[in-house]
């Protein structure tokens, strides 16, 4: 670094002179960090049209791309209270009828009760202990056969059943604590303690028959006669009298008694959900979902019209190009809204004209007018069912829905049919829906703006743009050593000046103190 002074010699202010100089001199650099900025911005801009595109094609596939959507179903009950029912999509149009409908329950195990030493029924925050029951610190283990499994007596090993355990701590563990273990791990029951009668009620989350706790080892079985529980030969547990096993759903479908171990169960495609009891029929009805159907097409339209239109906006955006970005230097002198509004038209156009997104929106038209292979001539195109492109010129392609009724009624009549010209999966674009070829194309869109423009994990060295940051960061890099070493060469030069100066007067002074002293 070479050693600068100040201009006492000349009188110059060389530190204002440099810098001038210096302003000279970062022109070149001014434009490379303004052309770097403009990559960013390109970048970024790519990058936002990619994100609208993936809106649009995320609205596809959960919309119109999905055959399901076509298949809703509109289920009614004529008595919701004892019966609701949906449709899953896979199965026609019904009504059927329900009756003599008895609910399946749960399997229940009631405890005789529980008793301390000295014959009270102890409270619920009571500690194992002090009620007199676990002595030493114990691990509970048992498992439960869920209703319509096999009988453990007809097991060959029993290793169809898996073993649940707990441990229990008698100094810390209450009656309500341990209800909540019990609750609380894999086994599939609830359980509570009822602190006035000293019961244990432990109750199968499952409904059905055939459900039976299995208690694993002597502790646990003695652990739960110490709870008022009592087992069998097979060491299942058992209850007092008011237990109850658990019951099959019983009723009558279309004339055909039927039996399920849930009060929820699908036939042919429609899940019933069963509520109360009821010797009167109920009738389950259902019809094609037209409006829901209407709702999905009509939301694919507007998301349409919304992704080209930004699309286009971007792409015939004004491009200011006597709008260069400002540098720190410029900045400080505008105001904030000065400057804002200088941003604005700076970062106008830096996709106008773009050839990937301008050929790709040519595309995503040219998916919406072309036929579908749908086997009816009546629906293989938008336009024949009430959907048609915007005669107006300004509004670039956008989607009209120019009959609602019409699309109405072709949902109504053959909802298979547009599901068709959506849907079709074909392996060359004539045998594809729209909805296949328009998620296509915005694939290939979306690839090619990536390989330009990268996206957020990606790093520079894999995209184009960011090949071009990296040399331009290289580039400004190497001009700032370039600038140092101008910057000290300036510096050198007033030096050596001022230092000639300085001799220059030291001579002056010198030869003036001669000639006085001669006189």
């Amino acid at each position: 670094m070479t050693t600068r002074i100040s201009g006492l010699a000349s009188g110059m202010d060389i530190d204002s002179m440099v810098k001038d100089l210096m302003k000279a001199e970062r022109i070149p650099l001014d434009k490379l960090t303004q052309k770097k900025q403009l990559l960013e911005w390109q970048r970024d801009d790519y990058r936002d049209m990619n994100k609208v595109l993936k809106d649009f094609d995320q609205l596809i596939f959960n919309g119109v791309g999905r055959q399901s959507t076509f298949l809703k179903k509109t289920v009614t009950s004529t008595n919701e209270s004892a019966v609701t029912a949906t449709s899953n999509g896979s199965s026609g149009n019904i009504s059927t009828t329900m009756d003599d409908i008895t609910l399946a329950t749960a399997r229940t195990w009631i405890g005789n009760g529980v008793k301390d030493s000295n014959g009270k029924v102890p409270g619920s925050d009571v500690k194992l202990k002090d009620a007199g029951l676990l002595p030493l610190n114990s691990t509970l283990k048992f498992n439960l056969t869920k209703a319509g499994a096999t009988d453990y007596v007809k097991e060959a090993d029993g290793t169809t059943n898996k073993i649940f355990s707990i441990t229990i701590d008698p100094e810390t563990e209450t009656m309500d604590s341990l209800a909540k273990k019990i609750s609380d791990s894999e086994l599939g029951v609830n359980a509570f303690y009822d602190s006035r009668s000293g019961q244990m009620v432990i109750t199968n989350k499952e409904t059905g028959t055939g459900s039976k706790i299995k208690l694993s080892d002597s502790n646990t079985q003695g652990f739960f006669k110490s709870l008022g529980f009592t087992t069998n030969t097979y060491n299942n547990l058992t209850g007092n009298s008011k237990s109850t096993q658990g019951t099959d759903a019983t009723f009558t479908l279309n004339g055909l008694k039927m039996t399920r171990p849930s009060n929820s169960f699908t036939v042919s495609g429609v899940t019933y959900n069963l509520k109360s009891n009821t010797t009167d029929p109920v009738t389950i009805s259902s019809s094609t979902d037209s409006q829901g159907i209407f709702d999905s097409i009509v939301k694919f339209v507007d998301q349409y019209n919304t992704t080209i239109g930004k699309i286009n906006d971007k792409v015939s955006e004004e491009r200011y190009r006597t709008y260069t970005p400002l540098t720190d230097e410029q900045r400080k002198d505008l105001s904030d809204k000065e400057a804002e509004l200088w941003d604005v038209k700076a970062k106008s156009g830096m996709l106008k004209g773009d050839t990937i997104l301008s050929s790709g929106l040519n595309q995503l038209r040219s998916n919406m007018y072309a036929s579908a292979n749908t086997g009816k001539s009546d629906y293989d195109q938008l336009a024949k069912i009430g959907i048609q492109t915007s005669a107006n010129y300004l509004e670039k392609g956008k989607l009209i829905i120019t009959d609602e009724n019409k699309l109405k009624d072709a949902i109504a009549k053959d909802p298979e049919a547009v599901m068709k010209l959506f849907t079709n999966n074909g392996t060359t674009s004539d045998t594809k829906g729209i909805a296949y070829r328009l998620r296509d194309t915005i694939d290939s869109i979306m690839d090619k703006v990536e390989a330009k423009a990268g996206n957020a994990l990606r790093t520079n060295n894999q995209f184009a743009i960011g090949k071009q940051l990296i040399d331009m960061d290289t580039r400004i890099t190497n001009f700032n050593t370039r600038l140092t070493q101008v910057e000290d060469r300036y510096y050198r030069q007033f030096t050596a000046m001022e230092q000639a100066i300085s001799r220059s007067n030291q001579q002056s002074m010198y030869l003036s103190q001669q000639f006085g002293g001669g006189q």
